[in-house]
């Protein structure tokens, strides 16, 4: 019965929350910039009587109080990207350049439905609900952010879900992972100084394309060479610029890239190797090098406990053939591992390929489509999520 009455409940809002994905996706606003989208939802939890506060700028913090009993959170990212939109959708983009390529406008259109699903069932729950309308997570990240404004200071949450897009999971599947699901990362710049020449005076010179070239490598052979094979880890370098002309020595050259890795402290370990070490080997070839490294995102590490409550409620509602189970972790990263830091949880991929309307272009392509049935099954399982926990 309650399945039944969670298909029903869904079916009822289906066609409205489409059309606020739509409206979205046809006004995307960059990370920081979310005024509009902001003030979208703001209206919306206005009509529905729903409290909110404002946080990190333009982010959203709403809540509903229905009694005694547990508290849960929800977490929707609303930022889009700078591509210029392709996917000849009806409903692309209105603002040039920019474009929701990685399917935020439907993790915020669910969470927008599920706030009235919630609100107009309130005798099927009870306890504390908090929805995250997160901003910038494609930059600065705005969970962070929204925790140090206090998003989870006034009622500690018990339990947070959420989910991204999966271009590589079909549309009705949901793909759950336990343990570690995104890596952490950081970004570097480093600059070399060496010395110019004339190119038929290149003893007089330190080349530092040279040195720039030996310096890809050296952070190669850290991966290969200085971390356990067993532990997943990435360098890359994905700028290399220098020289002024062909005939002359460069005196400079910029590479800049970034460090992925699932674990918080083998990213420490290794940004501590490239900044004691790296110097010391550019300094015996001459040259000298400035390093700039910034940490950016934690990992994503998913609760156990509460996967398996994840999975079992995908079972119950949507059977065998509804669930996937992933093995890989994933090296990309993703800011909602702040909220998993503090609130014990699971976020998972919600499938939205299908080749019938080539929805099969991967998260950020200009291309990118979706079957918007996920939607529908996106509602499903975080209403569902919300009944079984808050009962």
């Amino acid at each position: 019965m309650e399945n039944q009455f969670i298909t029903e409940e869904v079916e009822k809002i289906y066609d409205e929350v489409v059309n606020y994905r739509r409206y979205l996706h046809e006004n995307p606003e960059l990370s920081e910039k979310e005024y509009n989208t902001s003030k979208y939802i703001e209206n919306y939890l206005n009509d529905l009587g729903v409290s909110y506060k404002k946080v990190a700028d333009t982010g959203i913090y709403a809540y509903i109080k229905n009694g005694e009993g547990k508290n849960l959170a929800f977490r929707a990212d609303m930022d889009a990207l700078p591509i210029i939109e392709e996917s000849g959708v009806d409903f692309s983009s209105k603002n040039t350049g920019v474009m929701h390529a990685c399917g935020h406008d439907v993790h915020t259109s669910v969470q927008m439905g599920l706030v009235k699903l919630l609100v107009n069932n309130k005798d099927k729950w009870k306890g504390n609900v908090k929805f995250f309308f997160q901003p910038a997570e494609e930059t600065v990240g705005g969970a962070k952010r929204m925790l140090e404004d206090g998003v989870n200071d006034d009622f500690k949450a018990d339990a947070l879900f959420g989910f991204h897009v999966a271009p590589e999971i079909e549309c009705g599947k949901i793909g759950i992972k336990y343990g570690k699901l995104h890596a952490s990362s950081a970004t570097f710049t480093l600059t070399i100084k060496g010395k110019s020449s004339h190119a038929a005076l290149a003893y007089l010179g330190i080349d530092a394309i040279v040195i720039g070239a030996k310096v890809v490598e050296y952070l190669q052979t850290i991966i290969s060479r200085r971390v356990d094979a067993r532990e997943c880890a990435l360098i890359t370098v994905g700028t290399f610029n220098a020289g002024s002309a062909v005939n002359i020595v460069a005196d400079k050259a910029i590479l800049s890239g970034t460090i992925r890795t699932l674990d918080k402290n083998l990213r420490s370990y290794i940004i501590n190797e490239i900044k004691e070490k790296l110097p010391l080997f550019v300094e015996s070839l001459g040259a000298s090098i400035d390093v700039d490294i910034k940490e950016s995102y934690i990992p994503v590490i998913n609760n156990d406990d509460k996967t398996k409550f994840l999975e079992n409620n995908i079972l119950d509602l949507f059977g065998k053939e509804g669930l996937e189970v992933i093995t890989h972790s994933r090296m990309d990263a993703e800011d909602v591992g702040y909220f998993l830091e503090e609130i014990p949880g699971s976020y998972y991929r919600l499938g939205i390929k299908n080749e019938e309307i080539n929805a099969i272009y991967d998260l950020h392509h200009p291309k990118f489509k979706v079957d918007e049935r996920a939607i529908k099954y996106g509602l499903m399982m975080q209403f569902k999520n919300a009944l079984e926990f808050l009962k």
